[in-house]
């Protein structure tokens, strides 16, 4: 990829080093006006770099448009170089270092090719990044320098790491997938919270895979909820729930991310960086894992006088979470090719009122099989699918799916069609029979001195609506015209479900009928 990538530039290389010189301009007193245009430049010149490193990213998930965003990306770079040697008081230095980060990231790149590994095969986490994390910190400090896999020798690889490997390689390998697929879409919001706190990308995919396949409105019978599944108490305590508007923050990917990496070192700390124990706490209760840990001696999660203290949902748990992070790092080594996924985040905004069904609808799948659906609501995790979102509202999106938006559902057949099918009424197929005896004998002509019939009268406005079973609030909401969310305030359901049961009558406030 790097010789795609990376045209040669050793003039521009040649003009940095000549330009890194001392000279004596540099040691003169420097205007504000001066200062103003270096600054200017310095910020053209990281706004470059991190254009070219977008283009990476873009050119490992097959986008054609990576090359040519990473020459365009280079020629800006050389074109600040050139103002910077001209400019006064121009910080060269400052220049010269982001051309060596832009090397070190071309060598990087080719050793990885070399080294045959997948071009999506993720990078560990930086011991740098977990300095006011200790446990964390020490956690890693005892894994060498191997950061790429640092989870593989975080974990005991056994024959109860290879049945999960077995099962997420077989019946379960569609929910492996579609894991793998939710993430890469999500990855820019999670990934960054693991990394600050020190911990491994491949421990956060394990445990989104064997939580929620990386859904972000997965709930559970006990009360968990959310991408990494937190039960409402946690989620409290580690500033998750809800934020004032009626949205709870357990089913937001960064605060999520950010809360269980929290919630893991934690445990960490607590299970003297016992890995497996601290899933097992994740999943079976911190308390139990401690009294667990401490009844034992410290023993680990595998030792069977502690192995059994715990339920055997928590005895899969651990070996399905570890196996998942294992593929995750090793997939040539399984045969597994992941999808291939366009993760750069990008905004689409609504020219008409519209809902994430319509959208998906609209939109359709090309570049994925199963389309868009899941991806729009794990990037807008604030709207139901069936919700009535208004114009102008900004979505989070891709490029990809915004280039569907703008070529398909802001006009035309399809958009059409969409809007036609979201509206549909089910009712409205239902004919009704005539009643025996009518005739039809048509104008009907008023006699003299005979009064005419009185004009029927205006059906009544429903003022509730008893919910028939298989019905959600965005249906109820939709077939008598109300807006959801203020049809949820006046029955005091709450945010994101809005969870309604057959048989709870709901007050019709604000609907035309």
């Amino acid at each position: 990829m790097s010789a795609v990538l990376l045209k040669s530039r050793w003039p521009l290389a040649a003009l940095l080093l000549l330009s890194y010189l001392p000279s004596s301009a540099l040691a003169q007193r420097v205007s504000a006006k001066d200062r103003a245009a270096s600054e200017a430049l310095v910020q053209r010149m990281a706004a470059a770099e991190q254009r070219y490193k977008d283009a990476v990213v873009l050119v490992r998930n097959g986008d054609a448009r990576g090359v040519e965003e990473s020459n365009a990306a280079l020629e800006d770079m050389e074109d600040v170089v050139d103002a910077c040697s001209k400019q006064k008081g121009c910080p060269m230095s400052d220049m010269l270092a982001a051309w060596k980060r832009l090397l070190k990231t071309e060598v990087d790149v080719a050793a990885e090719e070399d080294e045959g590994l997948e071009e999506d095969e993720p990078l560990e986490a930086d011991t740098a990044l977990a300095a006011d994390i200790p446990e964390a910190a020490r956690t890693i400090r005892l894994l060498g320098d191997d950061r790429r896999h640092a989870f593989d020798h975080m974990v005991q690889f056994n024959p109860a790491i290879q049945a999960g490997i077995r099962r997420w390689l077989t019946d379960m390998r569609p929910q492996l997938m579609t894991s793998y697929e939710n993430y890469q879409y999500m990855r820019h919001l999670m990934w960054p919270e693991f990394e600050r706190r020190g911990l491994p990308e491949a421990l956060l995919f394990g445990i989104m895979a064997k939580e929620s396949n990386g859904r972000v409105h997965a709930t559970s019978r006990a009360g968990a909820a959310g991408p990494l599944q937190f039960m409402p108490a946690t989620g409290r305590r580690f500033g998750l729930g809800p934020d004032g508007t009626g949205f709870d923050t357990r089913y937001d990917p960064r605060s999520a991310a950010a809360a269980s990496a929290a919630y893991l070192n934690e445990r960490l700390q607590q299970l003297n960086n016992d890995l497996e124990m601290s899933l097992a706490g994740y999943n079976g209760g911190e308390g139990r894992a401690l009294r667990v840990h401490r009844a034992n001696g410290g023993t680990g999660f595998w030792n069977v006088s502690a192995y059994s203290e715990f339920p055997p949902e928590t005895r899969d748990y651990v070996p399905m979470v570890i196996a998942a992070a294992w593929i995750y790092l090793h997939p040539k080594q399984y045969g597994v090719v992941f999808p291939k996924v366009e993760p750069h985040p990008a905004t689409l905004k609504l020219a008409a009122p519209s809902s994430i069904y319509e959208l998906t609808i609209c939109l359709g799948n090309a570049g994925s099989r199963d389309g868009y659906m899941r991806a729009l609501r794990n990037l807008n995790p604030r709207y139901e699918a069936d919700s009535w979102i208004p114009a102008g509202t900004v979505l989070n999106a891709t490029p990809h799916i915004a280039s569907l938006y703008q070529r398909h559902c802001t006009g035309g057949a399809r958009a059409q069609l969409a809007q036609a099918l979201v509206r549909a009424d089910p009712t409205a197929a239902l004919v009704r029979d005539t009643p025996a005896g009518n005739v039809a004998v048509g104008n009907l002509v008023p006699l003299p001195g005979v009064a005419a019939a009185p004009a029927p009268k205006a059906k009544a406005k429903p003022s509730s609506y008893r919910v028939a079973k298989g019905d959600t609030l965005g249906r109820i909401a939709q077939k008598h015209g109300c807006d959801v969310k203020s049809l949820a305030r006046a029955n005091g359901l709450k945010a994101p479900g809005y969870s309604v049961r057959a048989g709870q009558q709901i007050k019709l406030e604000g609907c035309r009928g």
